[in-house]
């Protein structure tokens, strides 16, 4: 890429290290991830004739979904809700795409926009310096030997979300003596047949693990903790989110909220008879104020009621193929699902305190605000809101650069005396 441009002394060796280093200066922004929102934010910098450097620690792009989803895994709201800027999805998919599909678009998506990120590339650092005013990128290539520093003037972050999966600690884990897998490591119930599978966790992947799993005729119980709402894909004939968003053009999150609910209620039920009791706040106020995604019903529920899927309460400790639940009970079980989630690991790397809180690696200013740092740093893909989100962001952000490619520096940013102390 001829917009790379490496400065002098651009190979240092380190003898403490053993490391070669080298330092390259590009005069392009650089995106951390090549993600749905890293390629969205690359697109939309390169309509407005700007190009990028897309860095990304795995050998693909869009690694969650490609190497960290389970086989039968579909798009959960419908595909208009789901396209990246620029481009629809194609006409022929249909209204949920398969995750194979999803990918296939994402490939077509960076084909079209001539995205071709560097990949095995993992940013360990990530530092603003205010002597030359340009972010200092570090990396490690694939095999750990040489690092590579990128000096750019605008850094964008899109890790995302779900950089690293949330393992939690439970009492007895290593006297278990069966599997313990995190989602992120499930592809289908084809290997658990016959088999007893305790899921913890009741979102949106705990739910569809648990159904996968009756499809392969294992025997799936689900631990559920906390209170979760469960709503019909669709309802009326529509889905429930596209419902949602039209419903809030006239209406306050109150009344829709409650309008979801006693639709809800009139097609699945009352849930709190099967376990699954409804937080005090309605699902869009909860997604609102706390990014908790209410859980969208493909079947589960059904099977629930059949008692093909056992609701269990939160475990107290495991011993040798058992739990010992809060309640008391305990139960015998081949196999732990752990449907966790994720969380973001922007604090691991970049060094840096004001734009990212660094409890959540999430942005300090809640959404639609926290796409703008300061000195040339933007974050994308952390609205909690999905790819609509990040979509949103990547548009401002590819304006705002726009904007400021000949502004000489951010004022808020300024240059330090090579006299002066650098905290």
């Amino acid at each position: 890429m001829d917009y790379l441009k490496e400065v002098e002394g651009k190979r240092v060796h380190d003898p403490l290290s053993q490391k070669m280093r080298r330092i390259i200066r590009v005069d392009v922004p650089v995106i951390v991830g090549a993600g749905p929102s890293g390629l969205a934010t690359a697109a939309c910098l390169k309509e407005r004739g700007l190009p990028s450097l897309v860095l990304e620690r795995e050998n693909c792009l869009a690694s969650l979904w490609q190497l960290k989803t389970y086989d039968r895994l579909r798009l959960h709201l419908p595909k208009e809700h789901c396209e990246l800027p620029l481009m629809p999805f194609p006409s022929d998919f249909p209204t949920y795409p398969t995750k194979y599909q999803f990918l296939n678009y994402l490939e077509a998506y960076a084909k079209r926009f001539d995205i071709r990120p560097f990949y095995n590339m993992t940013v360990v650092c990530a530092e603003y310096d205010h002597r030359s005013r340009l972010w200092q990128v570090t990396t490690l290539g694939a095999e750990k030997e040489e690092e590579t520093v990128y000096q750019c003037q605008w850094l964008i972050v899109a890790t995302g979300e779900n950089a690293e999966e949330v393992v939690p600690e439970i009492p007895g884990m290593n006297e278990f003596g069966g599997p313990i897998i995190h989602t992120s490591l499930y592809k289908s119930g084809h290997s658990y047949h016959g088999k007893k599978v305790l899921v913890v966790g009741c979102g949106n992947s705990g739910m569809e693990v648990c159904l996968d799993l009756c499809n392969h005729n294992a025997f799936p119980s689900l631990v559920v903790r906390d209170s979760v709402h469960v709503l019909p894909q669709e309802m009326l004939g529509r889905s429930t989110f596209g419902l949602s968003m039209w419903l809030l053009k006239w209406f306050p999150v109150r009344l829709v909220d409650q309008f979801l609910l006693l639709v809800s209620g009139i097609m699945l039920g009352d849930t709190a008879r099967f376990g699954l009791h409804r937080p005090k706040l309605g699902p869009l106020q909860l997604k609102s104020l706390s990014g908790k995604t209410p859980v969208l019903d493909v079947g589960t529920l059904a099977n629930i009621k059949a008692g093909n899927i056992k609701v269990c309460p939160g475990i107290k400790q495991l011993s040798y193929h058992a739990v010992e639940f809060v309640d008391g009970r305990v139960e015998n079980f081949d196999a732990i699902i752990l449907a966790t989630g994720y969380k973001s690991n922007v604090p691991s790397w970049l060094k840096e305190d004001k734009m990212f809180s660094e409890k959540d690696g999430f942005p300090r200013r809640p959404f639609p605000n926290g796409w703008k740092g300061e000195c040339g740093l933007y974050a994308v893909g952390f609205t909690k809101r999905g790819l609509l989100g990040a979509s949103l962001d990547a548009r401002r952000i590819a304006e705002d650069i726009e904007h400021t490619q000949f502004t000489a520096f951010d004022p808020a940013c300024p240059r330090h005396d090579s006299r002066d102390p650098i905290n």
